[in-house]
């Protein structure tokens, strides 16, 4: 039986998409539509919960919450790759999943507050659903690791991602800042309803494996997984009914067990693949030097993502946002990563290239920890226009631009390598879990982020972001100065 890809190769003479099989041009447009779905409600979020026409929450909470919800998306991921493995096949639960998100959004858009934590609930649970299985099915495309053209693939399919996050502030953002901030909301809708359309209509070009279900559950096994879910669920829902019923419930009630799950879970996650007795020494070995670069990275994303939520609503009421005397919406801000990743990954892929020629391409360990210490220098940075602001002025523009093009270099140097590290060092047994693993880290440095929050810190102070700024350097140092030992756990990888 003739494969999909067969019928897409350039040898069939039939039409491809940039030389790569025709259902990369639907993955790559569903995933595009998914992020700018994703990316426009994210620049939103953290503005509309401290806006007087929005929810009106102090610094605190909107950054609790908008680290919660970034959290639970990479967390959900997990049990995401699982639904795809064992119970739907990646084709059905990216279907499923994009009308999930298109409903969160919807319900975002609906004008009550109640609805608006429900929609981001919706919102999280789909994006987990889909990020796993989508990037199962671009490696269905080609034949095997071996295909000259996956890695190329990825690529392109990583382009879409960037394309949809650059152009989603700009559009979305702009509509729920200066329009309506639930008709922001709707357009996100809009589009991942358009994602999913053209994936439902695409789907004849995808590989027949992505129908497939690698793993499915037996009959005894669905039984118990559906009989263990329902009663979790009963106690949760008959927990916060008593905290409401009684009178006691606050938000906290919901975002605090969320943020230490979120750090709970990745060390249980990690002990229970370190203390795996079927794994060999060197196996274990890995997994061990790997917790170097999982907390390192937990460190990374921390920082990182406060891009969104500190830096963000420092801008909306210390910045002047304004080029050449033209004012623009702070959600814009949002856009400089993205489109500097688009400018710079070539650059960077061509750098580390003609370096390799060389024989000087630096080693992984120290390109993991110049990420590091990159991230932390963002933050001294980010020191000036506390300073300036403390002074009862506004700070430029291009300070915050200044920020993000410092950890979009950061980015660069530390995440692909984070990706390629963790596949290299992953235990044969959790070879396909260990992406999940890497999301973790996510989790953990956005948990930390919102139960710092929760505690009371001001993360716009100036002395907590000189902490996180010499932590980060700190790690990175480090990491770079116990590189010996580091690489001999790591045994032949590098």
């Amino acid at each position: 039986m003739a494969s999909s890809l067969t019928k897409d190769s350039p040898s069939s003479g039939e039409k491809t998409f940039f030389g790569h099989p025709r259902g990369l041009a639907t993955l790559f447009m569903t995933e595009m539509w998914e992020r700018f779905s994703y990316y426009g409600m994210r620049a939103l979020l953290p503005l509309y919960l401290i806006a007087p026409g929005g929810l009106d929450m102090d610094a605190g909470t909107a950054t609790a919450i908008y680290s919660v919800y970034l959290s639970l998306v990479y967390l959900l991921a997990m049990p995401g790759g699982w639904f795809g493995d064992r119970v739907w096949g990646p084709r059905k639960t990216v279907a499923i999943a994009g009308g999930v998100i298109m409903l969160g959004h919807l319900t975002l858009a609906l004008p009550s507050e109640g609805t608006f934590f429900a929609g981001l609930g919706l919102v999280a649970i789909g994006s987990g659903l889909l990020k796993s299985n989508i990037s199962t099915m671009v490696g269905h495309l080609y034949d095997g690791p071996e295909d000259p053209r996956r890695d190329g693939g990825f690529t392109i399919f990583y382009m879409g991602i960037n394309m949809g996050a650059f152009a989603a502030p700009l559009v979305i953002g702009t509509v729920g800042e200066n329009v309506n901030w639930h008709l922001g909301f709707a357009l996100a809708a809009l589009g991942m309803g358009l994602g999913v359309v053209q994936f439902l209509m695409g789907t004849r070009h995808l590989n027949e494996r992505s129908l497939v279900v690698p793993k499915p559950l037996s009959k005894d096994e669905r039984a118990a997984t559906l009989r263990k879910s329902m009663i979790w669920l009963g106690v949760a829902a008959v927990f916060y009914i008593g905290t409401v019923v009684t009178g006691v419930y606050t938000l906290n009630w919901l975002l605090v067990p969320i943020t230490i799950a979120g750090l709970v879970i990745p060390v249980m996650v990690l002990t229970r693949i370190k203390r795996d007795k079927e794994l060999s020494a060197s196996e274990q070995s890995k997994m061990t030097g790997y917790i170097w670069f999982f907390v390192a990275a937990a460190i990374f994303w921390m920082i990182y993502d406060q891009g969104g939520s500190t830096l963000s609503i420092f801008a909306e009421s210390s910045a002047e946002n304004s080029v050449f005397g033209w004012d623009f919406p702070v959600s814009w801000y949002q856009s400089v990563n993205p489109v500097l990743i688009m400018a710079l990954a070539p650059v960077f892929a061509a750098f580390w290239l003609a370096l390799n020629r060389r024989g000087k391409e630096p080693s992984t360990i120290v390109k993991f920890s110049s990420g590091l210490v990159l991230v932390g220098a963002s933050f001294f940075v980010f020191l000036m226009p506390l300073t300036i602001a403390g002074d009862g002025h506004k700070a430029a523009a291009m300070w915050l631009v200044a920020i993000y093009f410092i950890q979009t270099v950061a980015e660069l140097t530390l995440s692909p390598v984070g990706l390629s590290v963790t596949t290299k060092m992953a235990p044969e047994k959790y070879a396909s879990q260990m992406m999940g693993v890497w999301f973790l880290a996510v989790t953990a440095g956005d948990c930390t982020t919102g139960l710092l929050s929760l505690a009371g810190v001001e993360l716009n102070g100036t002395g907590v972001v000189a902490l996180e700024a010499t932590l980060a350097v700190a790690a990175g140092i480090a990491i770079f100065m116990y590189r010996g030992k580091v690489e001999q756990l790591m045994g032949e990888v590098r």
